[in-house]
């Protein structure tokens, strides 16, 4: 029995837990749990909890169906919502198939995968995501919780308490939070975490999603992560800040560069601008993510970088003078309901063929990109994000670099469901079509 195995069973003696809950991701991105008695938890680490994967969202067909959950010890932590927090604990789970081989199903796998080819290159990918939400009083219709605005404070008291009350547990889960404050839309608030490597912070995200929606429903209210609820307001995304190190030292980070950024940077800010297009269907994989991707709201829609440009899809955040570690990439397509595990890996990757086949960083962009003609941008190279899912879906469908870093069962399962929701949602007839329409056609 390893030393954390020995924790996860003493801790549960001391806290008195009845309940462990094993959690994991389907291909979509939802949490799927079961929970067992603590007197099963040493059986399970050691040789997993079996299920149906054919009832999981794209784990596997019904002839192939048996699979087996196994928890990971490192992630066990004691639930501070449930009776007092004494009583529940959970653990996310790597998904395997009974022979004890990876289950190429798994997200929490796909990004293991990328993460273990960074590896051996020599890099640790590093991220610190920006996550924005928004508090409903009602949800149909959804009705913001307040009415502030960007760093409002005094008028704010429901969505103050909410987020202190937030944070406490989040922090009593062990995910460090370093700034939170009410965002831009009525209801619209944003947690930043603090960063972590990129497997930690997949399971952290995951966690955080569910933290939020406790609290939420524990005070009567409800939390969306919806990537934009209201026409007239701004969606809610996840930019997410990313750097790789060698061991101690950030990679991206070059005190010669007027802007601090090494070869090894811009060539992976290059790599991901090049196959940005393709990876967005599942940075961006709902059908209401392309109204979040819109110019003029500062959710990009062009693939092109900048320092101080927040229409960007890539933006080069500010050098701490003195700490090397702040060097980074600010990536800010990303939604709030996206998939982390697979979207970590897919941002890794495609920065890592950068690196490998050496790609040119374009110039700068400094101008609010959705200002220029069509003629203006194909000049000087920048490329336009989807429009919508089935666009998105059309880019991955012929990309290299999201079938290698996805594996075939998830490439496959993820077209096949996301074009089924496409065309259910060609067939709606929407509000906004009745009312402009109805009386005059």
């Amino acid at each position: 029995m390893d030393r954390q195995t020995e924790f996860v069973l003493r801790s549960m003696e001391e806290r008195g837990i009845r309940f462990v809950r094993l959690w994991f991701t389907d291909v979509l991105g939802s949490l799927k749990s079961v929970a067992i008695a603590p007197a099963e938890v040493e059986g399970a680490i050691a040789e997993g909890v079996g299920f149906d994967g054919s009832a999981i969202e794209g784990f596997a067909r019904v002839f192939e169906s048996d699979m087996v959950a196994h928890p990971d010890p490192s992630t066990y932590q004691v639930l501070p919502w449930r009776e007092g927090g004494r009583s529940t604990a959970r653990m996310l789970c790597d998904i395997r198939l009974p022979d004890g081989s990876p289950s190429f199903a798994d997200p929490r796998y796909v990004l293991k995968r990328a993460l273990d080819g960074a590896g051996r290159k020599g890099f640790t990918f590093y991220i610190h995501p920006e996550i924005e939400f928004f508090l409903l009083r009602t949800l149909n219709p959804p009705t913001p919780l307040d009415e502030g605005g960007y760093f409002d404070h005094t008028t704010l008291g429901d969505g103050t308490d909410f987020r202190r009350d937030a944070i406490t547990m989040l922090e009593q889960m062990g995910i460090s939070v370093e700034f939170s404050h009410h965002e831009a839309a009525p209801g619209q608030h944003e947690i930043d975490l603090r960063y972590a490597d990129a497997l930690t912070m997949a399971d952290n995200v995951m966690t955080f999603r569910v933290v939020i929606r406790e609290v939420a429903v524990s005070q009567g209210i409800h939390a969306s992560f919806m990537p934009k609820p209201f026409s007239e307001h701004p969606g809610s995304g996840m930019h997410t800040h990313m750097s790789l190190f060698e061991g101690d030292t950030n990679a991206f980070y070059d005190a010669a560069d007027e802007y601090h950024l090494s070869k090894t940077a811009k060539q992976f800010i290059a790599g991901l601008l090049r196959h940005a297009p393709e990876i967005t269907a599942v940075t961006n994989q709902w059908v209401n993510s392309y109204k979040r991707l819109v110019g003029g709201d500062e959710a990009p829609s062009y693939a092109c970088w900048g320092r101080s440009n927040r229409s960007a899809l890539i933006r080069i955040p500010q050098f701490t003078p003195g700490k090397t570690s702040s060097a980074r990439i600010e990536y800010r397509a990303v939604d709030a309901a996206v998939n982390p595990y697979l979207a970590y890996a897919l941002m890794l990757n495609a920065g890592l063929k950068g690196i490998e086949e050496e790609y040119q960083l374009p110039e700068e962009t400094e101008d609010e990109v959705w200002r220029l003609t069509d003629r203006e941008r194909q000049a000087i190279g920048i490329r336009e994000l989807p429009r919508n899912l089935d666009q998105a879906l059309r880019l991955m469908e012929e990309s290299e670099v999201v079938a290698e870093t996805l594996g075939e069962h998830v490439f496959e399962y993820f077209l096949r469901n996301k074009r089924e929701e496409f065309a259910v949602y060609r067939r709606q007839v929407t509000p906004w079509e009745l009312e402009r329409h109805i009386r005059v056609m």
